[in-house]
């Protein structure tokens, strides 16, 4: 039986990090991966999925290109091309992660590893570890459903990236981030698209404006949103499917994909057999230094469902090495986090909604601005850009951006650090224009569009 400093369990973004930061404060360290490293977003995630969101990206593009001269009438798109293209990429990734442990002296098991007692786990070969101290970073996996007639029809989103061919007609389920990237994907890429949505808005938890105008946004790209419906049946008739909704509603499809949310990947580890305490969610509760109730047990990443984000879980890894192996204790802010989501148009968010804001400022200004943007003059697209600044009246400070639009993604990490920097909206109106762009609008705001006073 062989004994480490630390064994990690996991090998996705923040099992990694842990593992190599702590091999280089001289920590022995295996890491116990069952599937390829790299983890959700390097092998069916934020990765491969944004390579995808690239490849659709090129059917706006050649059809703005049009307004600018150019002619592309004989363009084409080849699934099989992209996917090998994907892969491979995908595949050389997961190399430089294996490349990069071993050179920092990290022991690589292969299989599933569950425990013993809270110092030794069992791999799926029989084999035997022990660690004086044990990392989870197993992530999360797609919620799976049996609650309606035909569910196991339905492919999630780690099946997605395993398609063949381009289904022509296809029905997503679910309203978050990853069903809604998805379904522009399809969409710009040729399939018919329709999304089956159980609430009233699109992307739970983000702000109002965002959720009107990306839903607009989307209505206008040609996708059928279908709110408050659920799934109730879906038959299979020949390699396709007829998927039958709440309110009657028959949709055919050659692909039904399941996006209805993730949850903590805690199956079968044995956790129950050392008293480490889940919550309602069946996350691993941990402190702020990301220690369990179980002394000597850490978790990082989404199994701990605190910010579920591979920049978060890179830097809870990071955090947890430093303070076990680094002889530098420090617990991860989660707050004011930059978000993207990689829809067409895509949406950049980072701080307090209007909603959030309220609760904390009755005096609240709010700078909002919706325009065409300047390519879209000759191009003749109708999509417009959003940009949307919170301002405590009181202490002129900003408290939050929200946007959609071409590249606002990129927009948001450069704003992440203003607001991190505790910008006021004078700090934003001392800053030159950069003229012309879009984002210039964000140090232009004149006048409140909205003054709140409770």
């Amino acid at each position: 039986m062989k004994n480490f400093d630390l064994i990690v369990i996991g090998g996705g973004s923040g099992g990694v990090r842990a593992a190599r930061i702590a091999a280089n404060h001289g920590a022995s360290v295996a890491l116990v991966e069952e599937c390829r490293l790299g983890g959700t977003c390097v092998i069916r995630g934020c990765v491969p999925k944004k390579l995808m969101v690239y490849a659709s990206r090129f059917a706006h593009d050649f059809e703005e290109a049009k307004g600018y001269g150019w002619d592309f009438d004989n363009a084409r798109f080849d699934w099989s091309t992209l996917k090998l293209r994907r892969d491979q990429e995908v595949t050389r990734l997961e190399a430089i992660y294996r490349k990069n442990l071993l050179a920092a002296g990290v022991v690589i098991y292969e299989g599933h590893a569950s425990f013993v007692d809270s110092k030794t786990i069992q791999l799926s070969d029989k084999e035997m570890l022990t660690g004086n101290t044990i990392l989870i970073a197993t992530g999360g996996v797609p919620v799976q459903t049996d609650s309606y007639e035909g569910a196991q029809y339905t492919i999630d989103s780690n099946a997605f990236f395993d398609l063949e061919k381009q289904p022509k007609k296809v029905v997503i389920h679910g309203a978050g981030y990853i069903a809604l990237e998805f379904a522009c994907i399809f969409r710009l890429l040729g399939s018919e698209v329709d999304v089956v949505i159980r609430g009233e808005n699109i992307l739970r938890g983000f702000d109002k404006d965002i959720q009107s105008q990306l839903t607009n946004e989307l209505l206008m790209s040609g996708i059928n949103l279908h709110f408050s419906n659920n799934i109730k049946a879906i038959k299979s008739e020949g390699g396709s499917f007829t998927v039958e909704l709440n309110d009657g509603a028959l949709l055919d499809s050659d692909c039904v994909l399941r996006a209805i949310g993730r949850v903590p990947n805690t199956t079968s580890l044995g956790l129950e057999k050392i008293g480490i305490e889940l919550n309602k969610q069946g996350a691993i509760v941990v402190n702020p230094f990301s220690e369990t109730t179980v002394a000597g047990i850490y978790a990082v990443g989404d199994v701990t469902n605190r910010v579920n984000l591979t920049p978060m879980a890179i830097r809870e890894g990071h955090a947890f090495a430093d303070t076990v192996f680094g002889k530098t204790p420090r617990a991860v802010n989660h707050d004011l986090v930059p978000t993207a989501v990689f829809t067409t148009p895509e949406v950049g968010v980072v701080g307090l909604t209007e909603e959030q804001a309220l609760k904390q400022c009755p005096k609240l200004d709010v700078y909002s601005t919706a325009f065409r943007p300047m390519k879209a003059t000759l191009s003749g697209s109708e999509s417009k850009v959003l940009f949307k600044l919170l301002v405590d009246r009181v202490t002129d400070r900003v408290l939050g951006f929200h946007s959609i639009g071409h590249d606002t993604g990129e927009m948001i990490q450069l704003l992440g650090v203003a607001l991190q920097m505790k910008a006021t909206k004078k700090d934003l109106d001392a800053t030159l224009a950069v003229h012309p762009t879009a984002a210039e609008e964000w140090v232009t705001f004149r006048a409140p569009t909205t003054q709140h006073n409770l």
